[in-house]
């Protein structure tokens, strides 16, 4: 099945066991279930925390959208982050990470496991090479993030894979800005795709989720051990939930992607605008990168406005359709200023290191009719 079939019908089958026909999967609330002997659990349920079968579905339906064997779904995209780290390192280990990642995982890599003997170096990851001259003996993990947040860079998923293999480490890649719909990361070779299902996964900004997809059984069964013994799972609400509102994957991401490209175009064509980062601009440097790993270009648009931090918070404060909000990925336009909103967390010299200017602008581009968006940009820009 096509990306957008398999995003109606993943996780679902009317007829299998304990189902009775019902279109959409129920929500199983129990957070016990009885058994009749000791030692065999009924179908295999004994307690949610460990698993559930509303969360099961959504699971098998994330595993199935990412063209993976298994899915992890979790309370939240750092939830999920963090547990790849407990499954897979100990004191000592040393992970290579994109210099331009979301504040919020530079924050849990250096300010919580941090404290805890892991080691981690940041590079820009558009060039492979940068991230072969950082692998050391002690390197478990390379963490990519590709489109990255916020500036939009690209890196070669398919060599840094292989590069990870290489120096014996993992390959992980946070696919959020993609989506599964446009972007697959382990038919790159890459090991194990991290989402915030909050973004696009869920797309209506109601439901915080984290989820991971791996194909390798090993990997799973330590990932698996560790979601049951930390505990940071969805609610069976807020699995059910994202499950229904996957299935418009298809639909919303296409119209996503249309929009933006359409105000990638117009911002840079203005003259208050010094720079657009999206992939699917011809003046994007990675812009032929994105055609052959990725099947669009997404929603998320990022500019450097002129004049800075002071010129960026008038045009923000003028907005009226894109609403000034962190987060992404829902139907509704968002902007937001990195600098003192998602990347506040990252120091000043860090920042300006990676790419993120003062004056950057983010934007999570909905599904609004693209005119009207337009309209409300040009509008805050005068």
């Amino acid at each position: 099945m096509r990306e957008t079939t398999r995003a109606v019908h993943a996780g679902e089958n009317p007829f299998s066991p304990g189902r009775v026909g019902d279109v959409v999967s129920p929500i199983h609330v129990s957070s016990t279930f009885a058994r009749r002997v000791i030692h065999k659990p009924t179908g295999g349920y004994e307690y949610s925390r460990s698993a559930n079968p509303t969360r099961d579905a959504y699971e098998k339906a994330l595993a199935e959208l990412e063209g993976a064997k298994y899915a992890l779904g979790y309370s939240s995209g750092l939830a999920a982050g963090a547990n790849i780290l407990l499954a897979l390192l100990g004191k000592g280990d040393h992970v290579v990470a994109s210099d331009d990642l979301y504040g919020g995982t530079r924050r849990l890599f250096l300010k919580t496991f941090g404290k805890f003997g892991l080691d981690f170096s940041f590079v820009d990851a558009r060039e492979p090479a940068n991230v072969e001259s950082a692998i050391r003996e002690n390197t478990k993990i390379v963490w990519l993030e590709s489109p990255t947040n916020p500036t939009l860079k690209l890196c070669d998923i398919r060599e840094i894979s292989g590069i990870a293999h290489k120096g014996g480490a993992i390959a992980v890649v946070d696919n959020t800005f993609a989506s599964p719909y446009f972007q697959n990361p382990l038919s790159l070779e890459a090991d194990i795709v991290l989402h915030s299902a909050t973004k696009y996964i869920g797309g209506h900004s109601n439901v915080i989720n984290g989820a991971v997809m791996v194909s390798d059984e090993g990997l799973h069964e330590k990932l698996r051990f560790q979601q049951n013994a930390v505990g940071a799972v969805p609610s069976p609400f807020d699995a059910h939930t994202i499950h229904v509102q996957l299935k418009t994957l298809g639909l919303r991401m296409e119209r996503h992607a249309q929009n933006a490209q359409d105000v990638a175009e117009f911002l840079e064509a203005h003259p208050k605008v010094k720079r657009v980062y999206y992939p699917g601009l011809k003046s994007h440097p990675q812009h032929e990168l994105a055609k052959t790993q990725m099947r669009g270009f997404g929603g998320m648009v990022s500019f450097e406005i002129r004049g800075g931090m002071e010129a960026a918070a008038r045009f923000l404060k003028s907005l009226e359709i894109f609403l000034l909000a962190e987060s992404l990925g829902g139907v509704e336009s968002l902007a937001e200023h990195p600098a003192s909103m998602t990347h506040a967390s990252v120091s000043r010299e860090d920042r300006m290191r990676a790419g993120l200017s003062d004056g950057l602008v983010r934007l999570s581009v909905g599904i609004e009719d693209s005119g009207d968006l337009i309209s409300d940009l040009d509008n805050s820009l005068k």
